[in-house]
Formats: C-alpha cells, sequence, structure tokens
C-alpha cells in the first residue's frame, strides 16, 4: 500500500475512534465520498 493511502487509513480511522462519527459524517469532514470512507476503513 502506498504510504499516502496508509497515513490517510490511520487518519480516518483514528477519527471515527476518537469522535465515534458516522462513515457519513466522516467523509464529510475528510471532504470524500462515504464509499471511500468505508472501503479503506474496513480494508
Amino acid at each position: 500500500m502506498w504510504d499516502y493511502i496508509s497515513e490517510r487509513v490511520i487518519k480516518e480511522g483514528k477519527y471515527i475512534i476518537k469522535t465515534g462519527t458516522t462513515v457519513r459524517a466522516a467523509a464529510n469532514h475528510f471532504k470524500i465520498s462515504k464509499s471511500t470512507v468505508h472501503t479503506v476503513v474496513t480494508y
């Protein structure tokens, strides 16, 4: 996996755990699609 993707996965995962937010809210926060967040976090 490329470094920037690994960093993004970790950042998104930590955000979701820290805030207890939904995938949709995380996607809005990071300005990406909810499908991308879901795919990245579940991978």
